[in-house]
């Protein structure tokens, strides 16, 4: 669907933000030392939700990583971050600040006393601060590595204890974040099709029991292309009923609805009979 400056502006924030913890999170794998990686954790405590870029838990500290994608140039001022246009952003301290008081008392609460050693991380090799205080927890781009090289000397020996945090901060992961700002859509204004699993474009083709993408070349067997497309309606249309001439239209492409009924029966239960049979 064509989106508002808006949303597009909101989703290309989110989608860089999410880089930008992928790219870390490929960097924290490298670590070897003795320790609990947990990303992307939405936690709550005392009716405030807070979220957890990266967290890496030692024997004797937890190092608490908020991260930023941020790409240009800005400068810091009187407790206060500016990009190049002069204009203000929200200064990622606060936030940094917020959670982790959030964080030290869920852990209290757990009946955890751990030190929690928190940073700013800014990702992006394309990243400039000018002015940049020294007593911040800042970690820079060109400190990254350094700093993660450091990390894995610690001397750390994890116990049960341990697994036992990991394993409780991770079930109160909240799944459904409050904080999603969907555009609102219906199923009519919606572009109908197959999209590349590579590169997301909708020039797909069906050859023979494959579907090919005319933009990349990338290759996709069809009943697993169907399926993809199936999730994705699914996602986007929870109340709505999986039934074969509803994914004939949405996947566009794929001709034979004795095929895609094929594929539906193979996958889920069928639901009634006939015309209002529908599959869950």
């Amino acid at each position: 669907m064509n989106l508002s400056d808006k949303d597009k502006q909101h989703y290309f924030n989110l989608k860089k933000g999410y880089e930008g913890e992928v790219l870390f999170d490929s960097l924290t794998d490298k670590l070897d030392c003795e320790c609990f990686i947990l990303n992307d954790l939405l936690l709550k405590f005392n009716n405030s939700v807070f979220q957890v870029d990266s967290l890496i838990i030692f024997s004797s500290t937890i190092h608490f990583f908020e991260l930023k994608n941020y790409d240009g140039d800005y400068f810091y001022e009187q407790e206060r971050l500016y990009n190049k246009s002069k204009s203000e952003i929200n200064n990622p301290l606060n936030q940094l600040s917020r959670s982790e008081s959030l964080l030290r008392q869920l852990l209290h609460n757990f009946g955890f006393k751990i030190p929690i050693n928190s940073s700013v991380v800014f990702i992006n090799p394309e990243f400039t601060l000018y002015q940049a205080p020294l007593n911040k927890p800042f970690i820079f781009p060109t400190q990254v590595n350094r700093y993660l090289k450091n990390l894995n000397t610690t001397s750390s020996k994890l116990d049960r204890k341990h697994k036992m945090l990991a394993d409780k901060l991770i079930s109160q992961h909240i799944k459904d974040s409050p904080f999603k700002l969907l555009p609102p859509y219906n199923y009519d204004q919606l572009q109908k099709g197959i999209t590349c699993v590579e590169c997301s474009s909708f020039s797909i083709s069906v050859k023979g029991r494959k579907c090919v993408c005319e933009d990349c070349g990338h290759e996709e067997l069809v009943d697993t292309a169907i399926m993809r497309s199936v999730d994705e309606f699914k996602h986007l249309f929870p109340d709505q009923k999986v039934a074969t001439n509803v994914i004939h239209e949405w996947c566009k492409v794929v001709k034979s609805k004795r095929g895609i009924r094929r594929i539906l029966e193979n996958n889920f239960n069928k639901v009634g009979v006939h015309q209002w049979s529908y599959y869950e």
